[in-house]
Parts: C-alpha cells; structure tokens; sequence
C-alpha cells in the first residue's frame, strides 16, 4: 500500500488531485487547515468508492506544527511513497501597495511551507528503499512573473528552483521530484478574479484549464511509468507561456 500526502486538499486542485489518486493500491492523506468539513467531504468520497483515505491537519507555514503533525503521522502509519505539495495561497497587490504582512505570508506559505511539509516526509521515503515520488505546485507567475503577484511569483519561482535541486539530491534513491506549472484554472479562487475575460484573451486555447486535467498530469507524474522523469517543470497553461 502505498501512502500519499495531498496538501491542500479540501478544495480545488488539491481535491481533485486526491480524487483522481484514489486506488486499490495507495491510501490519500488529505490535509487541510481550516477547511475541515471539505476534507472530510473528500475523505468520505474516497471511502464511498471503496478506496482507502484518512485527514491529517496543520498549518504548513507553522515549522512546529508541521513537523510534529507528520512526524507522528509516519510514527504511527509509515512513510509517505508520495508527497503531493500542493497548498498554498496569494495576496495580490500592486508592488508599491504591498504590505510586509502581504509578502511575507505568501512566502511563508508558499515557500516556507514548501521545507516545512517535505522536510519531515524525505527521510522516511528514503528509508522504505522502495523510491518515490514528490509533486510540487508552482504557476505560470512562478515562470513570467505577473503584474500585482510580485510576493507570488517570488514564491512560485523559489519552489521551481528548491524542486530542481531536490530532484538531483533524490535521484538515486529513485525518488523523481517534479513541479506541475498550472496557468489559469477554473477553482472557487478565480470565481473573483477581475477581467477573467480579458485573460481568457491572452491564452491561445481561449479558455482556463480545469482541475481535472491538472489532476491527470499528477496522476502521470505519480505513476510507475513517470519513473525517468524527474527534475521538471511541466506547463500547464493553454500556451499562455
């Protein structure tokens, strides 16, 4: 049985990713922060399946609570074989209208969370000696850079970069560490993004992606035939970049 780490996985992306995971032979870890009635919602659609799934919970701009939350999760159930990280916010702003606290909590989200969550989960792995498999989640901000997401795409960038180096130290223990780029998606975050037609322009499949089709490509990247494929960035984005 192999175990899987979804993080951010009450909702959009993450949920459809844990969704799509779902299988006889892998057990969903489904985190979440506030949201705990959307991952047990998540949780309960696993189980109803017949497949196997639990909640886990922490904030993973928080060190602390983090690591004693995986630790003891691994402590009592095992190692994880796969870590998607995937949780992760923004706080758009004009960068001279940017406050400290609006940069700093994405980068501690975002970026922070990004040690704070893989840290903990990278020894284990090794340990099972049965390779594995890490997904991290960037964006297109992460590659072009975007007007107003300076903290974001600062954020996004620095998890292409940690995700490349990570994949070189992982290599030989046949762990692969990828990073999935989404461009526009449709999630409950782009239901108040302003001028979403005016972006809908700008991409050259004239639509936003859905969570289903970000979910398939980790599904790929999770699989035993995704095995030589490690230390990429992998675009999802309509052609946008």
């Amino acid at each position: 049985m192999k175990r899987i780490l979804v993080t951010g996985a009450s909702k959009g992306i993450g949920k459809a990713i844990a969704l799509k995971l779902a299988a006889e032979n892998r057990h969903i870890t489904i985190h979440y922060n506030t949201d705990k009635v959307g991952a047990e919602n998540v949780r309960d659609s696993i189980l109803d399946k017949g497949f196997q799934a639990d909640i886990i919970s922490f904030d993973i701009s928080n060190n602390q609570q983090t690591e004693q939350a995986i630790g003891e999760y691994i402590e009592n159930h095992g190692a994880f074989y796969g870590v998607i990280s995937n949780a992760g916010l923004c706080r758009d702003a004009a960068f001279p209208a940017m406050t400290k606290d609006d940069w700093s909590r994405v980068i501690d989200t975002n970026l922070d969370g990004f040690y704070n969550v893989l840290k903990p989960c990278i020894m284990p792995m090794i340990q099972l000696r049965k390779g594995g498999r890490i997904i991290t989640m960037a964006s297109v901000s992460g590659i072009v850079g975007n007007r107003g997401q300076v903290n974001y795409s600062a954020a996004k960038a620095g998890i292409i970069g940690a995700t490349k180096a990570l994949a070189v130290e992982l290599a030989k223990r046949k762990i692969t560490v990828n990073c999935i780029a989404p461009g526009l998606i449709d999630t409950e975050m782009t239901d108040d993004i302003e001028h979403y037609d005016e972006i809908i322009k700008h991409i050259p499949m004239k639509r936003a992606g859905s969570v289903d089709e970000v979910a398939s490509l980790a599904e790929y990247l999770m699989s035993d035939a995704a095995a030589y494929i490690t230390r990429q960035v992998i675009s999802i984005n309509g052609g946008l970049a």
